[in-house]
This record gives C-alpha cells, structure tokens and sequence, in this order.
C-alpha cells in the first residue's frame, strides 16, 4: 500500500512530511527517555526482517490481488510505539530512496499510513486492550488480528482521503472506497494471521517482549533467529512473491480500468521523479534496465535476491544505528 507521488499534490504530499517529521522528532524524544538495552539491537533485527517480509507479496484468493506484511503492529508489539515508529520510518526511507518503492512527494504519506496508525493507534486502543498484560495466548491471537485488521484498514481509508484532498486525479471518493477498504481489509486478516504466528514463537521463546519488562533471557536466540529469517526471506523466499498488483493498484484498476492513474504533474512531482532515479540503483527491486534487448530474459528475478539482502542489511544498519545513537542520549536535567 506505498503511495505513489502521481496520487498526491506538493500541498498533501508536504503536509504530511511535516506531520511524519513532527512524530519522528517525538519519538525520537521518547526514545531517550527509555533504559532498555536489548531494544537497540532489536530494532535493526526486526526491521530487517520487516523489510524483508514487506518483499514477499502474498495472493488474496479470487480476486487477482496481493498484499504483504505491514509489520507495524508486530513491531509496536515487541519494540513498542516509539521504536516501532523509528524503525518502521526507516525501512519506508531506505525502500523509496533506493529501490523507488513508493514516492519521494509520498513518503510522509506512507510513514503516516503503515508506520503511525498501527503503532500508535491500532497497537495501544485496540491490541493492548484485548490481549492485556496476562499473556494469554489466545488473547494475543484475538488482538493481533484485529489490531492487524484495523490498522490496514485505517491505512486504506487514509490513502482514499489523501488521494481524494489532492483532487490531482478522477478518482472519485465513494467508488474508490468501496474497493479499497474489502480487499485491504482481507490482507489485514492475513496479516493478523501472521503477526499472531511470530508472536506465538516469541510468547514462548522470549515472552517478556511481549509486557516490555528488560529481563530477557534469551536475547541472542531471539536476534539469531530474526537475523536468519530476514536474510532467508529477502534472499530467497522473495522470488516466490505473488506478481499481482497490491491491493491499491487492483483497487485503482477497478474504478479507473488500469493499475497506474496519471495525475496532473507539477515541478516539484518532476523534481522528485529525477531525484529518486537518481537515488534508486535497483529499482523496483530488480536490476536498472541497461537499453539492451535480451535474446532469452531469465525468469528469475535476481535482482530481487540481491535487493533483498542489500536492504536487509542496509535496514539492519540504519535502524540499528538509530536505536544505537538514541539510546546513548539521555534527557538534560532541568534547571530550575
């Protein structure tokens, strides 16, 4: 569900990088009021793996459409909102500066639809309070998939009214809606499947990630296992992923008849276009197109493989680092 520039116009786009920027400011804020050492290698770890997740889209049985792992509710679950925040901002950055997953105009778009409204909105008012504090696993299973379920479709229901605000394309409100909020609503259920399976294993191997007490006992099991299955996700498991469109390029082909809606251009969209195929060297995840034709084009895209790994470790390393240099501040005394 990334956003793409042609949706949105400069004022949208940039009202919602001052919002994205505000709560990142925030909760880099609160981030250094936290004492939780485990969290800073955790929020490389697990973004990695969301990033790697993110590549694998998955079929939605009978309509032609794919989703993938959202993953800001797992995250808010095991890192909690701030972290989750942080982290999830970070792989949405890394995913359009280097592989034009989403555009650059949209980016405040995006970190606000899957990085806020799941971890600050669907993870606190609606998986805290159904899964509680007793670490029931058939709680965490009800709030995992309707926090998961929720918080996808608060995305969808945001992407409609930012696109809509724009008035940059003949989308209209009511017939967009009535396709975007159904099939996201199925990738949420598949979500919260998801989410409830990683947590499952984490309720058993690690559960105090789960009331965010800093007494774990098995850290390093918890980060080799993340570690590897973000490595095996993104660079294998990635070439598997379904081809169909996402939920919102299937919903804009309902109403309009094709995948890709052309709005009204204006500089700044074509400013940003030139900065992001400049920035992006796999674009698409795949390899940038040379001019030259091909006799027998392989089949398989490894160009996902590699992007796979490359932003697996690239996102283990900004967030990581971000948590890192975060953790090390603390809050000045205040003076009186």
């Amino acid at each position: 569900m990334h956003m793409a520039d042609a949706l949105l116009s400069p004022l949208v786009g940039g009202a919602f990088w001052a919002v994205s920027g505000s709560l990142i400011r925030y909760s880099a804020k609160k981030i250094t009021e936290e004492n939780d050492p485990l969290k800073t290698p955790l929020m490389g770890v697990l973004g990695a793996f969301v990033f790697a997740a993110q590549m694998i889209n998955f079929s939605i049985p009978g309509t032609g459409s794919s989703g993938h792992l959202g993953g800001g509710l797992l995250l808010a679950v095991l890192l909690g909102p701030h972290r989750a925040f942080i982290t999830l901002a970070s792989i949405l950055i890394i995913q359009a500066l280097f592989f034009a997953d989403g555009g650059l105009l949209a980016l405040g778009c995006n970190i606000f639809n899957l990085a806020f409204l799941p971890a600050f909105i669907a993870y606190p008012f609606i998986f805290r309070l159904i899964s509680g504090t007793s670490l029931s696993a058939k709680r965490v299973a009800a709030g995992s998939m309707t926090a998961a379920a929720a918080g996808v479709l608060m995305g969808s229901l945001s992407v409609v009214l930012q696109t809509v605000l724009s008035e940059v394309t003949e989308l209209p409100f009511s017939s967009f809606l009535f396709f975007m909020l159904p099939i996201h609503f199925a990738i949420g259920i598949i979500e919260g499947v998801m989410t409830w399976a990683i947590l499952s294993f984490v309720l058993k191997t690690e559960p105090d990630l789960l009331t965010g007490q800093p007494t774990y006992s098995k850290p390093r099991l918890i980060l080799a296992v993340f570690t590897a299955a973000a490595l095996i996700a993104g660079g294998g498991i990635s070439l598997l992923a379904s081809s169909h469109p996402d939920g919102l390029e299937w919903s804009m082909a309902k109403v309009k008849g094709k995948k890709e809606i052309l709005g009204s251009r204006s500089m700044m969209h074509d400013l940003l276009a030139s900065l992001q195929d400049h920035t992006a060297f796999l674009p698409d995840y795949s390899f940038k197109s040379t001019g030259k034709n091909v006799e027998k084009p392989s089949t398989v895209n490894f160009g996902s493989t590699v992007s796979g790994v490359i932003g697996t470790l690239s996102i283990l390393l900004a967030a990581g680092s971000a948590g890192m240099m975060l953790g090390r501040k603390r809050p000045q005394p205040k003076r009186f």
